[in-house]
């Protein structure tokens, strides 16, 4: 262990943990390394009964704004929906334009089925927990049309050839397949950044973080908040509006 080669055999207490950590900072490790190194040794503490030296985990601000380099934006999502389209794959087109303009995650696919889409609406049961998703009409047009070319008269409309529910991961390689020809970084695509990009244009078209949280299915807002944080380049254009800089 680090901990143990930085004592060089001192002796273990509360005020040899400050100088480690410390040492952690200085050597450049990422806040959330460092706190994942003093949970295991609060842990190794724990188990040896020395309750009176359990470290203090260093106090990380919420991120302001995230990489723009993970951030999928509208123009990309529309070009990966037609580069689906162009090769061919008409099922995977809809799978993408469904998550992203109800906002459910990749494992709730399941639930788009004929019926939801007769109805406009879905029940999705997940966690304990039962909530009503809203279809938009044109998206449940063409979810019955897909049905209709696919002969499916009841249940889940996005499936694998062999009729069975699709994976995350047949989902998520499906995706990938596309970035090339989309002309998209690879880096940004993946299903549950079309979640993301749902939290997005919805509160900024509606200001209502309450409402988005019920919709996307979080206990807590603090969780839809970090799914609101904007890029560090939106932020940047933040700054500039305020013109604070004579």
């Amino acid at each position: 262990m680090s901990f143990a080669a930085f004592l060089c055999g001192a002796k273990v207490t509360s005020e040899t943990i400050r100088p480690w950590k410390d040492d952690l900072r200085e050597k450049n490790y990422a806040p959330s390394t460092i706190n994942a190194c003093l949970a295991a040794l609060n842990g190794f503490f724990c188990f040896c009964g020395w309750t009176d030296c359990r470290a203090r985990f260093l106090k990380i601000q919420r991120r302001l704004f995230r990489d723009s380099r993970q951030e999928l934006t509208r123009g990309e999502y529309e070009r990966l929906v037609a580069a689906a389209e162009a090769t061919g794959d008409r099922g995977l087109a809809l799978l993408m334009e469904t998550i992203c303009s109800t906002g459910i995650r990749v494992s709730e696919v399941q639930y788009i089925t004929v019926e939801a889409a007769k109805n406009g609406k879905t029940e999705i049961a997940l966690k304990g927990k039962i909530r009503t998703i809203l279809l938009p009409a044109k998206l449940c047009r063409k979810l019955l049309k897909f049905a209709t070319q696919k002969k499916t008269a009841s249940g889940a409309i996005c499936r694998t050839k062999s009729g069975k529910a699709m994976s995350r991961y047949q989902i998520w390689s499906k995706m990938k397949k596309l970035c090339a020809r989309a002309g998209v970084d690879a880096g940004k695509v993946f299903p549950h950044n079309l979640r993301h990009l749902f939290a997005t244009a919805f509160y900024r078209a509606y200001k209502d973080i309450v409402k988005l949280a019920d919709v996307l299915g979080h206990s807590s807002i603090e969780t839809t908040r970090i799914y609101l944080v904007t890029s560090a380049a939106e932020h940047r254009k933040q700054l500039e509006q305020l013109k604070l800089v004579s």
